[in-house]
């Protein structure tokens, strides 16, 4: 019965449980360091897992390609169904300005869909461009408050998808469609990031033209690596520099690398993170493999502090990396919760 109540009082959040301190050690548009405090591998571990499988991230699930042939008319650049405007055929002109097509390249051009890069590797190509994605104002299909109680194939409205448009035509010389040739059919602040707008996805000659309708719904990143907003998850000890040999340790100082004695405190300990991170590069010209091991025989060595870990990571650039470890801690908290009531009930 006491381990019973033990267990419980721990389910319930009571003081046996440690909170978990979080420091941002750098911040920046697409990557953040912090450092935890008072926790274990478990959950940095855990935080890891989420970040990259329970973000919510919008990002491009179907696209549909207009298909087939088409008369550009140079007059006003109206595309016509291919022959159906020409004179030749019967036809009454453009649809637009109604100029009649008699010759090719002097009042049409003929533009299709044939690039050199099938539809599928296309649309597997949008699927990884960085979607921005505004949580307070998109939902699941699924839990979207307007297509919920709908049949999946009936979902679809601008509370749960964003639609981006494209058309593009090549050149004599070659032309690379970019993520920037895309246009979000909505608020221009949710258009593609300046700085992912050079993404090439085909490229195109004359002749060729490329068209499509592209729809970005909300997921996570265990259903798919497209809906996965972060890369470069890692996290790893905090470490602290150690000298144990003052005079021996001359021997790296010999070497006038990043890192030197004034570096140090008093009592011989480098506890600066970032300098700690060039100790560890220094190191490695008296470690392994080198002349200089026998004699500087660890004379600085590197000690991990318990309980504290290093934790980085990066955002594609679909959001910024704070917004992604909100929402991954929001995840992980409800998780904990449901689990903590979950023994709560049982014992």
């Amino acid at each position: 019965m006491e381990q019973k109540r033990r267990a419980v009082e721990e389910a319930e959040g009571s003081e046996v449980i440690r909170m978990v301190k979080i420091e941002v050690i750098e911040e920046l548009d697409e990557k953040m360091v912090l450092l935890l405090k008072d926790t274990d591998r478990a959950f940095a571990n855990a935080l890891r897992r989420s970040l990259m499988s329970d973000t919510p991230k919008m990002s491009i699930e179907t696209v549909r390609f207009q298909m087939g042939s088409f008369d550009l008319c140079i007059s006003c650049s109206h595309l016509n169904p291919a022959a159906v405007a020409r004179e030749s055929s019967g036809g009454s002109g453009c649809d637009n300005c109604g100029k009649k097509l008699e010759k090719e390249g002097v009042d049409y051009t003929v533009w299709e869909t044939n690039g050199a890069l099938p539809d599928e590797m296309i649309a597997q190509r949008l699927a990884m461009i960085p979607i921005p994605t505004n949580h307070e104002d998109y939902y699941y299909e699924e839990t979207c408050p307007t297509c919920k109680d709908l049949v999946p194939e009936d979902r679809g409205c601008p509370a749960c998808n964003m639609i981006y448009t494209c058309k593009a035509f090549g050149s004599e010389e070659g032309v690379t469609v970019t993520a920037g040739d895309m246009i979000f059919l909505g608020d221009q602040s949710l258009e593609i990031p300046e700085h992912y707008r050079n993404i090439p996805i085909t490229r195109l000659f004359k002749g060729q033209m490329l068209e499509f309708y592209a729809t970005a719904v909300m997921g996570t990143g265990d259903q798919h690596a497209k809906w996965s907003p972060v890369n470069g998850v890692a996290f790893s000890p905090r470490k602290v520099g150690v000298i144990n040999n003052k005079t021996k340790a001359k021997v790296l100082w010999n070497f006038n690398l990043s890192v030197t004695a004034k570096d140090f405190d008093k009592d011989g300990r480098l506890e600066d993170i970032s300098k700690v991170n060039e100790l560890m590069m220094d190191l490695n010209h008296v470690g392994d493999g080198t002349e200089e091991k026998v004699e500087f025989k660890q004379a600085i060595t590197l000690e991990e502090i318990p309980g504290e870990f290093i934790f980085s990571f990066e955002t594609d650039g679909s959001m910024k990396p704070q917004i992604a470890l909100k929402k991954a801690s929001e995840v992980l908290s409800k998780r904990f919760n449901s689990l903590s009531e979950d023994l709560a009930s049982v014992l």
